[in-house]
C-alpha cells in the first residue's frame, strides 16, 4: 500500500485511488462558514453566526439546524469534510480563537458541538473535531508544551471529545501543541484514549502542518503534496481514508433556498445575543414611537460578523446594524457617526481593482494556495473627505506602490524572527504612504507585488478631529440612541492572541460622553470574547451580539424593537476584571495550567456578569423541582423563552471540587401565563470525577440547583 495515500494532493484535497474505492476528498476551514478551495470573494459564502454566538443559545435544535445548512454550503461548494466544530474551551479570555470556541463548559461545549456533527453528518457531510487537546491558546501554539495535569485533562479539555464520540463523528484533528511533553500528532492520547478506551474508528488528520515524524499518530498529514508520514501500518490507516469516502459519498445534503437561509441566519443570530443588562426595562422599544434614531459607534455601519484567520469567508452581503435599523425603521431618521476610530491598522481598500489587468476583482485582498507569485493591481481610489488619506500595502515579499504615476514605496515585508506563520495571513507587516488630497479626487494606484501568496491592498481614510462631539450632538437630539462598539481584526484573531481586554482605541469615552448626553441608550457589543465595561452603571441596555453572521444587523433590529426576544445566555463568564485570569504566555515553551479545574465560573473570577446570565422580555417563576424535572411559568404578559440551568454541589464532598457544575439544561417556550415542565437531560459524567486513573463517583447525596444561571439558582432537589 503506498504511504503517499496519507498525505494530502494538494492544500485541500487527498489522494485518490479509485482502485480500492478512495475518492478525491475535499475538505474546507469553517465553522462560520464554509470556504472552499478558494477562498475570495468571487465565491461567497453563507456567513452563520461564530461558534460562541451558536453556544450562547443554548438550543442544540437551532445548532443542528445551522449544521445541516453548512452541510448544504459544503456540498454546494464541492466540499465533503468541514474543519468543524472546534471543541477547545475558554480557558481564558485572552484566547485569540475564544470567538472559534463554544464555552468555558465542558458540558455545555459537548452537548452543542454534538448537535453540530449530527447536524452536519446527517446530510452526508463529515464534521472534523478540533483541535485534539489542549489547543486553547495562540501564543507559540506549533510550538508550546500544555503541561496539563491527569484529572484537569480529563474532566475539562478532554470531557467535550468524549462527549461528542456519541454523535460518532467521522474525523478528528490533532493540534499542533504538545501536552505534557508529546507533540499532540505523535501523542499516546490518541491510540491509548481516542482509539482504545473511547473506541474511535474514524479519521485522525493533523492541524495543517502538524505532522512531525514519519510514524504520527495520525492517519492523514495536511496538507499535502510533502510530509514525513510513512507509517508501519499503512493499510490500517488508509482503510480509515477508504471508509470516510463511502461515507460522504453516501447522500446529497438537503437544498436551502437564499431566503430560507436569511430567515435561519436572522433567527440564530437573535437566539445567540445577550441581554445583559435592561436597567428600568429600557428593551424592546416600539418602534412607531420613534423619529430620530442616533447609530453610533466604530461597528454601526460595518459591523464585524466573524472572527479573523481560517474562520474567515467572504459573505455574499453582510447586514449592520446601521442598515437592520433603517429597514426596520422607514419611518424614522436613522443618522449615523463613527464617533471614533478603533483600528490601528491600516484596512483593507475598498475597491474595484485589476489584477495583472485580466481579472476584475472586488477587493482590496488577496489570498491564494500555491507557490508565490508575482502579481499588479490596478485601481483607483476616490477621496470621500479632503485630508490626509494613507495608501499602502500588506503582505510578505517585496512591494512597489505607485500613486499617479509615481513610485512611493519600493520595500521588502518580511515577518519577524519568533511571528507566528499564520501572521502572513492575519496580521501580515504593513507599509503606508500619506498622501493629501481634496473630497473627489481621484488617485491612480498601481500595486506589484513580488513573490507573495496574500496580500492586501491598504486605504484609510483621514477621520474627523471632530467625530466624538460630533456623535455627542448627534445622541443629544434622538429618540434612542444605538451604540455599536467591538474588537478589531487586530484583537480578535487567529495567530495570536489578545494582551488586553479593554475596548480598543476610545470607544469607552465614546460610550461615557454619549449616555451622559442621552440616557435613552442601548450599548450592543460586537465583539466575539469578553471585554471590560467601566462604563456599565451608565449604559441602561447591554446587548452582546458577539459575531453575529450576515443577518446580524437585522437581528439586532429585530432584538431592539422587540420582534422577537434575545435568546442568548453567557456560555462564558464576563469577567469584572483582568484580575487573575488564566495566562497564554508560555515560559521557556511551557504554558503550565496552573489553575487546574478553577477555569471560569469553576474558579476565582470576580464575574461582571455570570455564566448563563442573560435576561429576556418575560418574566419567569420556577415553581417546583424533583430530580431533574422542573417546572416554571411565563408570568410576563407575552410568550417567552427559558433556557433551564440545572447545577450540582456535593457540600460535604472529600474530592476537591468547584461551589457548583452545570450537568443540565434545556431550551424551553410557553405562552404569557403559561405553566411548563422540562425533564432536563443530565450530562453523561454529570457525577463523576477523575482519580488513580478511572472514572470514580463518591457515594451519597449531591445537590442540584435549578435556575436562569450559575448565580441565580431557583430550586433544589436532591440526587443520589
Amino acid at each position: 500500500m503506498d504511504a503517499r495515500l496519507l498525505t494530502g494532493a494538494d492544500f485541500w484535497s487527498l489522494r485518490e485511488a479509485p482502485e480500492i474505492g478512495l475518492r478525491r476528498i475535499v475538505v474546507s476551514d469553517g465553522p462560520a462558514g464554509v470556504r472552499g478551495e478558494t477562498w475570495d470573494e468571487r465565491s461567497p459564502s453563507a456567513n452563520v453566526p461564530a461558534p460562541t454566538a451558536l453556544a450562547a443559545s443554548w438550543d442544540v435544535a437551532r445548532v443542528e439546524r445551522v449544521a445541516r445548512l453548512l452541510a448544504f454550503e459544503c456540498r454546494r461548494k464541492g466540499v465533503d469534510v468541514l474543519l468543524a466544530p472546534t471543541v477547545n474551551l475558554h480557558r481564558t479570555p485572552y484566547g485569540g480563537r475564544h470567538f472559534e470556541c463554544f464555552s468555558e463548559d465542558p458540558y455545555l461545549t459537548g452537548a452543542i458541538g454534538a448537535a453540530f456533527v449530527r447536524g452536519l453528518q446527517e446530510e452526508g457531510v463529515a464534521a472534523t473535531v478540533k483541535h485534539f487537546v489542549a489547543n486553547d491558546s495562540e501564543t507559540e501554539r506549533f510550538t508550546l508544551d500544555a503541561i496539563v495535569d491527569e484529572r484537569t485533562l480529563r474532566e475539562l479539555y478532554a470531557l467535550p471529545f468524549e462527549l461528542i464520540l456519541a454523535a460518532d463523528p467521522w474525523a478528528v484533528m490533532a493540534a499542533y501543541n504538545r501536552v505534557n511533553g508529546t507533540t499532540m500528532t505523535d501523542s499516546p492520547l490518541i491510540q491509548s484514549l481516542l482509539r482504545e478506551e473511547w473506541g474511535y474508528d474514524g479519521v485522525v488528520m493533523s492541524d495543517w502542518g502538524a505532522t512531525r515524524s514519519a510514524d504520527a499518530a495520525v492517519d492523514l498529514a495536511m496538507p499535502g503534496p510533502d510530509s514525513p508520514l510513512d507509517p508501519p501500518d499503512v493499510e490500517v490507516r488508509v482503510a480509515r481514508l477508504v471508509a470516510l469516502a463511502e461515507r460522504v459519498s453516501a447522500k446529497d445534503a438537503t437544498a436551502w433556498s437564499d431566503a430560507e437561509i436569511a430567515a435561519e441566519l436572522r433567527a440564530a443570530a437573535a437566539d445567540g445575543f445577550v441581554l445583559a443588562r435592561n436597567h428600568g426595562s429600557l428593551l424592546p422599544l416600539t418602534g412607531s414611537s420613534l423619529r430620530k434614531v442616533a447609530v453610533i459607534g466604530p461597528n454601526g455601519a460595518d459591523a464585524r460578523t466573524l472572527g479573523g484567520g481560517s474562520a474567515t469567508v467572504y459573505p455574499p452581503y453582510t447586514v449592520s446594524p446601521l442598515e437592520g435599523l433603517r429597514a426596520a425603521l422607514p419611518h424614522a431618521e436613522v443618522a449615523f457617526a463613527p464617533g471614533v476610530k478603533a483600528h490601528t491598522r491600516l484596512p483593507v481598500a475598498k475597491v474595484t481593482a485589476m489584477l495583472d489587468g485580466t481579472e476584475q476583482r472586488e477587493t482590496g485582498e488577496f489570498i491564494w494556495f500555491g507557490d508565490p507569485r508575482t502579481v499588479e493591481v490596478r485601481t483607483t481610489i476616490t477621496a470621500e473627505a479632503a485630508g490626509e488619506h494613507v495608501i499602502g500595502a500588506s503582505g510578505v515579499g517585496r512591494f512597489t506602490l505607485t500613486l499617479d504615476g509615481t513610485v512611493v514605496l519600493e520595500e521588502e515585508l518580511t515577518l519577524g524572527p519568533d511571528a507566528d506563520p499564520g501572521e502572513q495571513l492575519f496580521a501580515p507587516p504593513q507599509r503606508g504612504v500619506p498622501i493629501t488630497v481634496e473630497a473627489g479626487q481621484t488617485v491612480d494606484v498601481v500595486l506589484r507585488a513580488e513573490g507573495v501568496t496574500a496580500f492586501q491592498l491598504n486605504h484609510d481614510p483621514p477621520f474627523p478631529d471632530t467625530g466624538l462631539e460630533d456623535a455627542v450632538a448627534l445622541a443629544r437630539e434622538a429618540d434612542l440612541v444605538v451604540i455599536v462598539v467591538g474588537t478589531t481584526p487586530e484583537v480578535e484573531s487567529e495567530g495570536f492572541d489578545r494582551s488586553s481586554l479593554a475596548l480598543p482605541g476610545a470607544q469607552d469615552e465614546l460610550i461615557r460622553r454619549v449616555t451622559d448626553a442621552n440616557p435613552k441608550t442601548v450599548v450592543v457589543v460586537n465583539a466575539g470574547a469578553p471585554v471590560l465595561m467601566p462604563w456599565i452603571k451608565q449604559a441602561p441596555a447591554v446587548l452582546l451580539t458577539w459575531f453575529g453572521g450576515q443577518e446580524a444587523g437585522n437581528a439586532i433590529a429585530d432584538v431592539i424593537l422587540g420582534a422577537v426576544e434575545p435568546g442568548g445566555r453567557l456560555p462564558t463568564t464576563w469577567p469584572a476584571s483582568e484580575d487573575g485570569l488564566p495566562s497564554v504566555q508560555p515560559v521557556d515553551g511551557v504554558l503550565t495550567y496552573s489553575e487546574g479545574l478553577k477555569v471560569g465560573y469553576r474558579g476565582d473570577v470576580v464575574p461582571l456578569f455570570p455564566f448563563g446570565h442573560g435576561l429576556g422580555y418575560s418574566e419567569w417563576r420556577y415553581l417546583a423541582m424533583d430530580g431533574a424535572r422542573v417546572r416554571l411559568a411565563n408570568t410576563g404578559t407575552r410568550g417567552g423563552r427559558e433556557v433551564v440551568q440545572i447545577y450540582a454541589s456535593k457540600p460535604d464532598s472529600a474530592v476537591e471540587r468547584p461551589a457548583r457544575w452545570l450537568v443540565g439544561f434545556a431550551v424551553v417556550e410557553a405562552a404569557a401565563g403559561e405553566e411548563v415542565i422540562v425533564d432536563v437531560p443530565l450530562s453523561p459524567r454529570a457525577f463523576d470525577h477523575w482519580a488513580d486513573g478511572a472514572w470514580q463517583r463518591e457515594p451519597g447525596e449531591f445537590v442540584l440547583e435549578a435556575g436562569r444561571s450559575v448565580a441565580d439558582l431557583k430550586l433544589s432537589s436532591s440526587w443520589s
